[in-house]
């Protein structure tokens, strides 16, 4: 059953490896990639299964025992982000069949969509920080080259201030944890759990708990830290942007909500769930307000992917164990809703011819399946009943009512009107209004028969975000039993230590 816990990490590893000598022949690259990312998904759901009947699993890495091993832990939390990244992975993989152009896949799009994924999975199943940043590192490097791939001007200055905002984050990840093992001794979290409360040195804790809210925030482009991600998201193509959408800010989320809830559990973490309770609302807002500024469909999903990362901070702050579970439940509904609306507007530009809204019409009349995703996806977005995204912000939000916390919620209920407003503006512009005719459609445009493998990935997407609608109640239950596992730190610590420190 431990294999379980390596497999998501070792599954795409191994994919890219054996992907790398057929350079040449991309449709084996395809099919690798495609059964690798059927065969992860089995696997996801396969340890999802087993955590949730049988609790936390670990392994020690070569015998090591913790803390002076690798260690792999998957709790419920852990179980859930791998499964939603390797939904993401399946539904990317056929995406970018029917997108990805034969000279990227020359130059290895697929085995970098795969170390990719080695990261993501690496991040959520890591049980010590350094490893945490390790995986940070082959997130970045394979997402750097896949922002660059094409090498167009526009391409390369996105992918600058990726690059350069995000080596800044590394740099002072690296830092934080230095400090941090000179003052434990450990580094996995378990440990650290048990040994902080017992350490004197509470500025010096209090420094790295600062330097670790400030990487994370980066990777979850919190603010004021998200003007690269705007900035960078619209240049790849759509496979690329999707993926980088769906899942690179969770990471961070993830690393918010694990660290400032598993590791640091005293006076700490009381003041960084303070800073959070400000910084939620700013992100929120700032988010809401550059979306509703564009008029490019790319930019302006982008600016909502930071506006929905405001929810999940102040869910993370207000620490309940409702607060918790509707976090939880918001990242995965955010990571479907956000990525299914990133693969909309590659088919609205494969349709069309462009991403500018104002460019742009008539898409209800000549593409109704279209219109109808679309909808799906952007009401979900928006917290429109009965959809998946109305119960996450219904959990938060009245999380917020319960902790009194009633300023951030108010700004959580006029952000979420702001949403609905923005996805109407993109209604109103692609699919209501008459064609323009400005864009004179290519053939390019008009596809070459792989049309489906666009819809296809769109289409699995919906009918998640319909079944969590619909199905609340068994989502809400697995949501709030991972939610009182996470503040259930001594379990945590008992699995990885075994029982002793």
């Amino acid at each position: 059953m431990k294999l379980l816990l390596v497999l998501p990490i070792l599954l795409p590893l191994v994919t890219a490896l054996v992907m790398l000598p057929f350079r040449e022949r991309s449709g084996v690259q395809r099919g690798l990639g495609l059964g690798a990312s059927l065969v992860q998904a089995v696997v996801a759901v396969a340890l999802l299964s087993r955590v949730y009947a049988g609790g936390i699993l670990t392994l020690q890495a070569g015998g090591w025992a913790a803390p002076f091993g690798i260690t792999l832990v998957a709790d419920l939390l852990s179980a859930v982000m791998v499964a939603a990244t390797a939904l993401i992975g399946l539904t990317t993989s056929i995406y970018s069949l029917g997108s990805i152009d034969r000279e990227r896949e020359r130059f290895f799009f697929h085995p970098l969509m795969q170390l990719l994924l080695v990261g993501i999975n690496g991040a959520f199943l890591t049980g010590d920080l350094f490893n945490l940043y390790v995986w940070f590192e082959v997130m970045l490097i394979s997402s750097f080259v896949l922002l660059a791939l094409g090498g167009t001007p526009r391409q390369l200055e996105g992918s600058v201030k990726y690059v350069t905002i995000n080596l800044l984050s590394s740099a002072i990840f690296l830092s934080a944890v230095g400090i941090l093992y000179g003052v434990a001794g450990t580094l996995n979290m378990a440990d650290l759990s048990a040994r902080l409360p017992m350490i004197e040195q509470r500025n010096l804790l209090s420094v790295v708990a600062v330097l670790l809210l400030v990487t994370f925030g980066v990777k979850a482009a919190i603010f004021p830290l998200f003007f690269w991600l705007p900035a960078s998201y619209h240049t790849p193509p759509v496979a690329v942007s999707a993926i980088f959408a769906g899942l690179l800010t969770k990471v961070g989320v993830y690393a918010i909500m694990r660290v400032f809830t598993t590791v640091f559990t005293g006076p700490e973490s009381e003041a960084i769930f303070r800073i959070l309770l400000w910084i939620a609302p700013l992100t929120m807002v700032v988010g809401v307000l550059g979306a509703a500024a564009q008029y490019d469909l790319r930019k302006l999903l982008s600016f909502h992917i930071v506006s929905q990362i405001g929810y999940m901070l102040f869910a993370i702050a207000i620490q309940s164990p409702l607060a918790i579970a509707g976090g939880l439940f918001y990242i995965v509904h955010n990571i479907i809703a956000k990525t299914s609306l990133f693969y909309i507007s590659g088919i609205v530009r494969h349709k069309t011819g462009a991403f500018q809204l104002k460019k742009i019409g008539g898409l209800y009349s000549t593409e109704p399946l279209l219109a109808a995703l679309f909808l799906v996806s952007a009401l979900a977005l928006a917290g429109i009943p009965p959809l998946s995204g109305f119960w996450a912000k219904l959990m938060v939000i009245r999380a917020g009512l319960e902790s009194e916390h009633y300023f951030v919620t108010a700004a959580a209920l006029v952000v979420s009107l702001l949403t609905l407003f923005s996805m109407t503006k993109i209604w109103n512009e692609a699919f209501w209004k008459d064609d323009p005719g400005v864009i004179k459609v290519t053939d390019e445009a008009h596809g070459n028969g792989r049309t489906a493998l666009l819809y296809l990935p769109v289409v699995m997407l919906c009918g998640v975000i319909i079944f969590f609608g619909l199905s609340f109640e068994p989502v809400y239950e697995l949501s709030a039993r991972a939610a009182g596992q996470l503040l259930d730190v001594e379990s945590y610590r008992n699995a990885v230590l075994g029982g002793g420190l």
